[in-house]
């Protein structure tokens, strides 16, 4: 790989480490604090306090998965294989990611909806954000499509080239 190629995958790469840095202060410090300073007299919330908590690590974790995964491509993309059948294993794990990531706001929006003391458009807002994340798997499904479509063609162009090479 040459010219702008390896910026683009060396900058991809230093986002991929200043956002998962973030999210795991985000996890380890900011959540834990953040949900202990949630007021007692909050009656109507205070029992979703522990589980929204670990719902929403959870919602980081699946972020971080993801951000593994990209940078598992990367390092892929550097080497040039990332047209095999490795590198599948990694687009799944991000649609997998990419779902749940869906799924757990989706939870938080039923969780919060019942009362009155979260406004429906903050519990519309979750599910709308839930459904950008499921177009984010979906997409990632389609650009998988592609991938096995370019790592068919590489097999064939490999076996035509090999049998060019007996020929010749």
């Amino acid at each position: 790989m040459v010219g702008w190629g390896k910026v683009a995958v060396w900058a991809c790469r230093g986002i991929v480490v200043v956002v998962l840095a973030g999210t795991l202060l985000l996890q380890t410090f900011m959540l834990p604090s953040l949900f202990a300073d949630v007021p007692d007299e909050e009656a109507a919330l205070g029992h979703l306090r522990w589980p929204m908590l670990a719902i929403t690590i959870l919602m980081v974790a699946c972020v971080q998965v993801a951000l593994v995964c990209v940078w598992r491509l990367l390092t892929m993309v550097r080497r040039d294989t990332v047209f095999s059948r490795a590198a599948f294993r990694w687009v799944d794990v991000i649609v997998v990611a990419a779902v749940a990531e869906c799924l757990l706001f989706l939870v938080v929006g039923v969780l919060l909806a019942p009362g009155e003391a979260v406004p429906p458009g903050v519990v519309l807002m979750l599910g709308v954000v839930g459904a950008g994340f499921l177009g984010i798997g979906l997409l990632v499904l389609i650009l998988r499509t592609l991938l096995a479509k370019a790592v068919a063609l590489d097999t064939t162009a490999t076996t035509l080239r090999a049998e060019l090479d007996e020929v010749i």
